[in-house]
């Protein structure tokens, strides 16, 4: 199988040697929630000369309880992602659950993300391949590593070699999850590599309701991955995460992410360096 080391997603390439960041909300709250994290991001990526996709999802179909809120749904969160992609000039990328979200996902998705209990499903990778678009496919924590070559192959078989690989964490006991970064070079042999920094402390199903977290060690996770050579970042980020309607425990503040990917950006640049 011929390695692609570069994904791009609607111009922003992840795999060149320039730090690229996919964040926003976890869940599509509102247009206007989406279109303030949005503007706020893409400013402060142009300023860090990082290349910016914003990412939220118009349904979350694993949350613990059936009462959570899980978005807007397919039709009007595509609205909003596509409201999205014209007005604050970014690609976009959410979630595809089933082979039916596909097709309409496409039109207005620059990348389709698997979601990582999803990342074994082969028809709906396949699915995802054929569509054309880039697609990040989100390690299970249930998935070694080297087993996520067969995830690669699934959608190249289709002609499509536009494939990411993102490390969220690994099951350890109940309710926790652990980053093993050595992951990353592993699954770099077969793609680029997203690290998403905010999952990989969430605490599944931790408070019986709901999912828990530890926010503050999001950034200790992010730049120790930076510098075990990923080659993107993944970011929850909302402006009142204790308010937020999914990930409350886990999402970053939008007034501290300027400074946490400031410092990433120094932390991916010195580990290239030489």
């Amino acid at each position: 199988m011929t390695t692609q080391r570069v994904c791009s997603i609607g111009g922003v390439e992840i795999g060149a040697g320039k730090l690229a960041v996919i964040a926003g909300p976890c869940v599509a709250e509102s247009l206007e929630l989406c279109l303030t994290v949005a503007r706020r991001l893409a400013d402060a990526c142009r300023r860090l000369g990082i290349g910016y996709v914003f990412k939220a999802s118009y349904d979350k179909a694993n949350r613990t309880s059936v009462a959570s809120y899980r978005g807007p749904g397919l039709a009007r969160g595509l609205e909003w992602l596509a409201a999205v992609r014209k007005e604050a000039g970014v690609p976009v990328t959410s979630d595809v659950h089933e082979t039916a979200q596909v097709a309409p996902a496409a039109q207005v998705l620059d990348c389709l993300q698997i979601p990582a209990f999803l990342c074994r499903q082969t028809d709906l990778l396949v699915a995802a391949g054929r569509s054309g678009r880039c697609v990040n496919v989100k390690k299970g924590q249930f998935v070694a590593p080297w087993d996520m070559k067969a995830a690669v192959e699934k959608i190249a078989s289709t002609g499509n070699r536009q494939v990411l690989l993102t490390e969220r964490g690994t099951c350890f006991g109940y309710n926790r999850l652990v980053s093993d970064l050595r992951s990353i070079p592993v699954m770099r042999q077969w793609a680029p590599v997203v690290f998403d920094a905010t999952h990989s402390v969430q605490e599944p199903g931790g408070l019986g309701h709901a999912s828990g977290g530890e926010r503050q060690y999001v950034e200790l996770l992010a730049k120790a991955a930076m510098a075990a050579g990923a080659d993107a970042l993944f970011l929850e980020v909302h402006p009142d995460p204790p308010g937020a309607l999914s990930d409350a425990a886990s999402q970053i503040y939008l007034d501290e992410a300027e400074t946490l990917l400031r410092r990433c950006a120094g932390v991916f640049a010195a580990a290239r360096e030489g």
